[in-house]
């Protein structure tokens, strides 16, 4: 379950084109926005979420997402994590990847959020860790 609070006029509802089989819902661009070339800019989205396990209740965190359609474009969706507890304006940082200008509109769908659970717990300091198959190899330790 999603409830969204809009703060400002012009504001929409996140949408899902096909429910029970897209994994995001749909984010606007609340306001028109110049994106230069290897820019970074906050859009704007002017609402408000809470998301909650459809049967549990439990609080969901969200992750926000590149469309393909920015992506396409050139245009990056970056700093994309939505804490469950956070109730303030849902903001898209977008970045230009390419080296023309792109202007978005306001009602454009710029990203896409998807909900997830919390799985974060408290943290405790060790002497030591569980054995595993991997042990402390790293980077191209699984072949190439």
């Amino acid at each position: 379950m999603l409830r969204v609070k809009l703060l400002e006029e012009g504001a929409r509802l996140p949408v899902v084109a096909h429910p029970g089989e897209d994994l995001g819902y749909d984010l606007f661009a609340l306001e028109d926005a110049l994106l230069e070339p290897r820019a970074t800019v906050r859009v704007r989205t002017g609402i408000a979420v809470e998301a909650r396990h459809p049967r549990t209740g439990v609080p969901l965190g969200l992750l926000v997402r590149d469309r393909s359609s920015m992506a396409a474009r050139g245009i990056a969706t970056t700093a994309g994590v939505i804490d469950a507890g956070y109730r303030g304006e849902v903001l898209i940082l977008m970045t230009n990847l390419g080296s023309a200008a792109v202007q978005l509109k306001a009602g454009e769908k710029i990203a896409q959020m998807i909900p997830v659970p919390v799985l974060t717990g408290a943290v405790e300091a060790v002497e030591s860790l569980e054995e595993s198959a991997r042990a402390e190899k790293g980077f191209g330790s699984s072949g190439k």
